[in-house]
Parts: C-alpha cells; structure tokens; sequence
C-alpha cells in the first residue's frame, strides 16, 4: 500500500455563491430537511426530470476529474464542479445541506465519504473520490466515483476497480420482485473474494424530490432490508469498500468520515430507477 501520510483538515474557502434565479432545495438555510412523506416509486414525469439532474451531475462530476493532478487543491475540484452545475441551471445539492459547506464531497485515500474540499493539496500516489449531486427541476441526480491521481499504487488501483466492480455487479441483480438485501448480498461476496471490508454505516438512499427520503439501500446482506423493489422506485447504490476494516471515526468538523485503522477506501455511486426487468441507470453524462 501506498506510503503517503495521513491526511489532515485544511482550510475551507469562503461559500460559493449561486445565482438567484436558480432553484433551491427547500432544505437551504434550515438545520434540517423537511422529512419525506412521498411515494418512493416515481411516476415518468419525475424520472424524466431525475434523467436530467443526473447527467449534469454526472458531466460536472467528470469535468472535475479532468483537473485532478499533483498540486491541485480540492477546492479547485469543488468550484469547478460547482460552476459546472451552476452554467447549466442547477443547485449543487450538498451546498448547504444540513450546513454541508461546499457544492461535492472529496474524499481521499482513508476517507470513506463526506470530505470536505479545501486547501488540501493532491499528491501523486491519492486516490480521490469525487461525489457530486445536482438538483434541477425540483429533483436530485447523485452519483460518485474514485480517480487516481498520478502514479498510484497496485493495491490502492485494484481496490478501486473492484468497487468499480462491486457497484456495476449490484445495478445487474437489481429487477422487481426482489428483495432491496439482494443488492447489498451481491456486493458483500464479491468484496469478501479480496479481503475487503464493506462499509456498514453509510449506505444507498431514496432519491427523488428529497435528497435522502427515507430508503435505505445497504451494501451487505441486511435481514431487515425486506422492502421489495418496484418498476419506478429511484435509489442510489453507493458501495464503500476498505483494505481492512469497516469500522470509522468522525473528524472534529462533523462530516468526514475515515477509516479506523485509516487504510484506504474506494466508493462508486449512482442514481437507478427500477425498470420491469432490471434498472436503468439516470446519473449517465
């Protein structure tokens, strides 16, 4: 494994701002959204908007990988991530989500999700996960995924091909009539044939009007995972995979997750929705 040293809290640049005439999530400004008490299956009209959010949540993801190099800070990723969505009408979704500060999560090498982008510069070796979501038209489009950042390590490039690996496993076993637990099956086995750790605690989720509405999507085989999946149910399945253990710690600023034993970590992301005989994937550039 790469011998890079840990990582630490940087500085976070002031809020980027967002022109008036777009659209926020009612959640802005408030400590908390407004809990979810709609349908999780969608009606077309909704995914046809859902289509929308997720391709340009996943273009301003992918126009952000192309700037990932040695000596570039995060907070780079992140503004050109958020002029990206902003061009194109829509509201970065994470900005300002429950006080989240920034318009993507970065997140690096023993962080498992929600970093925080700011002055940390990366280095040639990081692996980088980039986790963007776009809100347009009154819905979300979430999707992520890990890059490396010049010359990385053998370990470190086959763990994030396997998670690669693990997400498009998990999209296939998706179809009506199954149980939610199958996905996070799918994935558990396949990350155990390498040793792996699969992230318990942070898991897949509704997604539609509301960021997060209220469905859980695991990523090992959970018991209580039993909601059977419909044509027109819209989800997330974002699995997190680790060189050793699953078990985190919370930094001091309240969102970025690493490892405990801070091996390295690789995360892929998208947004489904059911179809009558699998799922069609809605965060495509």
């Amino acid at each position: 494994m790469s011998g890079q040293s840990l990582l630490v809290p940087g500085e976070i640049t002031p809020v980027r701002t967002v022109p008036g005439n777009i659209r926020r999530p009612e959640y802005v400004g408030k400590p908390a959204p407004t809990p979810y008490t709609g349908p999780e299956v969608q009606d077309s009209d909704t995914v046809e908007r859902m289509r929308v959010a997720g391709r340009i949540a996943a273009q301003a993801m992918e126009e952000a990988a192309k700037h990932i190099a040695p000596g570039v800070t995060t907070d780079e990723l992140d503004r050109v991530a958020h002029d990206f969505m902003v061009d194109h009408g829509a509201y970065p979704s994470t900005l300002g989500y429950r006080g989240f500060p920034k318009s993507l999560c970065t997140s690096l090498n023993e962080v498992i999700c929600h970093g925080i982008p700011d002055s940390t510069v990366l280095r040639d070796g990081d692996i980088v996960n980039l986790d963007v979501t776009a809100y347009i038209n009154g819905v979300h489009g979430d999707n992520n995924a890990t890059y490396l950042c010049g010359d990385v390590d053998e370990e470190s490039r086959l763990l994030v091909e396997r998670t690669r690996e693990s997400l498009n496993r998990a999209i296939k076993a998706v179809r009506p009539g199954r149980q939610i637990n199958v996905i996070g099956r799918v994935i558990e086995s396949y990350a155990k044939r390498f040793g792996y750790g699969v992230v318990r605690d942070f898991t897949g989720h509704g997604i539609n009007s509301s960021f997060h509405s209220g469905l859980i999507i695991p990523h090992y085989d959970s018991p209580h995972a039993t909601t059977v999946m419909q044509p027109g149910m819209t989800f997330t399945i974002e699995p997190m995979l680790t060189l050793g253990t699953h078990a985190y710690d919370l930094w001091e600023d309240g969102w970025t997750v690493v490892t405990k034993d801070r091996k390295r970590t690789a995360q892929f992301e998208h947004t489904l929705v059911v179809t009558e005989t699998g799922a069609e994937i809605l965060t495509l550039p």
